[in-house]
């Protein structure tokens, strides 16, 4: 056994069959819009919000739950 060589190497052999093209009806297409739309929507919002620093700057201290007696 040639050292280097590990087993299945060769990339004639690796290569994976092509994925068969799927026809994609109308709810398909339905939905991959709606995920999309959906992914935009949370670029846009993480776009809004990266802008901003932390919301507790660390003034306030520690919080606790609740009170002592």
């Amino acid at each position: 056994m040639p050292s280097g060589q590990g087993a299945g190497t060769n990339p004639i052999h690796n290569k994976k069959p092509k994925a068969a093209k799927k026809e994609l009806d109308e709810d398909d297409k339905a939905y991959q819009a709606k995920l999309q739309a959906d992914k935009k929507a949370r670029e846009e919002l993480a776009k809004k919000a990266g802008g901003k620093g932390p919301l507790n700057t660390g003034g306030q201290g520690i919080k606790k739950s609740g009170k002592k007696k």
